[in-house]
């Protein structure tokens, strides 16, 4: 950065002291309790020193070289101003204390901070117009202002952030309210369906308890059913019982008349078989001989049948020979009139050839047909001529 000169350092130096007193009177007017300004004075210094990278004999001797040059400005300044305004700026300066005590904390730490800020401005301010005296440069105040920028950017990002982080915790706490009522919709029906369950279960139990009495009542009245059953039942066995003893009584005497009539049955078909077998045994002997007549009758016809085929077999050969010569003699005699046609065709067809073409005895004809043809073309040419 360019230097500047004598003269214009010195009016620089002129309207920043001009600010300072500006800033001094501020100080001297804003409603900070002096702890807060001891504490805020030394934070502003311990920033300035690391800002800076100044060593700390240099930083304190600046600091109150700036502090006796913001003290003797202020007071050369405030003397005229004292003696006009005394009033005013005792007045305003017990309202704005009386403010200041009915004030929250958020509007003391508001002026907490302006204060600092105030503080921070001057200490900056005495500093460039100490460098700007020696070097005749003003890089301390555009150093400070490019920190403050920054700073100033930084917050600006974290209030973004911040913003953003409050817009998500509202959504976060709108989905949370979501679903709690959703939970809770959800307990709800979950309680109604319990109470529902819980009354079809005092139905179901109290149903069940009628059901029970009911069936014990039906089972008692079943048993005394069946009881009067078995006994009738019993009773009724007991009247069979003695209907059967009589009936097997009477089934034995059945019994042994029937087996005496069946013995005596036995032995009249035991004399029958004895005589139907003697007769089986006559009659097959009888039988056996017709048989053998038969087969001896049947050998006999077998040796005539096979004479017979014998005779027919001979007869059928003979049969075949003749009809196969009669076939032969058939296609001859059809071979020889094929052969006669075909013989006769041709000879009309080379007779023809030979007429057409004047072969053999037939060149005569020929010259007497040219001699013919040349006697009509004389006669046709003639009585042209005449004309």
């Amino acid at each position: 950065m360019e230097k500047v000169t004598h003269l214009e350092a010195l009016m620089f130096s002129a309207v920043l002291e001009n600010c300072v007193d500006q800033l001094a009177i501020l100080g001297y007017i804003t409603p900070v309790s002096h702890e807060d300004k001891k504490e805020v004075s030394h934070e502003i210094k311990e920033i300035i020193q690391e800002e800076l990278d100044i060593n700390s004999p240099e930083v304190m001797s600046t600091k109150q070289e700036s502090g006796e040059t913001v003290t003797s400005t202020v007071l050369k300044s405030t003397e005229c101003k004292k003696q006009q305004r005394k009033t005013e700026d005792q007045k305003s300066i017990r309202h704005s204390f009386k403010r200041s005590k009915k004030r929250p904390t958020r509007a003391a730490v508001k002026l907490r901070k302006m204060y600092a800020d105030r503080q921070y401005a001057s200490e900056v301010l005495a500093i460039t117009i100490k460098k700007m005296e020696e070097t005749g440069a003003f890089t301390t105040l555009t150093d400070a202002n490019e920190r403050e920028k920054a700073k100033k950017s930084k917050l600006y990002d974290i209030l973004m952030r911040e913003e953003k982080g409050k817009k998500d915790i509202k959504e976060l706490q709108k989905q949370l309210q979501d679903v709690k009522k959703q939970a809770e919709k959800d307990v709800q029906d979950r309680d109604n369906v319990i109470e529902r369950l819980k009354d079809k279960l005092q139905e179901k139990t109290a149903r069940l308890n009628t059901e029970s009495d009911y069936m014990k009542k039906r089972t008692e009245l079943q048993i005394q059913l069946t009881q009067k059953k078995c006994s009738n039942a019993e009773n009724a066995l007991e009247k069979e019982i003695q209907n059967w003893k009589s009936k097997t009584d009477e089934e034995i005497q059945l019994h042994m008349e029937t087996e005496d009539f069946l013995t005596e049955q036995y032995q009249n078909v035991k004399d029958k078989l004895e005589y139907w077998m003697e007769k089986y045994k006559k009659d097959t002997e009888a039988i056996d001989q017709e048989l053998d007549d038969l087969r001896e009758l049947k050998a006999e016809n077998l040796e005539t049948m096979q004479r017979i085929a014998k005779e027919c077999l001979a007869f059928e050969a003979t049969i075949i020979i003749d009809r196969s010569d009669k076939e032969t003699k058939r296609k001859q005699i059809e071979q020889e009139a094929l052969e006669l046609k075909s013989a006769l065709k041709v000879q009309a067809w080379w007779k023809g050839t030979m007429v057409r073409r004047f072969l053999g005895p037939y060149q005569e004809l020929e010259k007497y047909l040219k001699e013919k043809s040349g006697q009509k073309e004389t006669g046709k040419k003639k009585p042209g001529a005449k004309r």
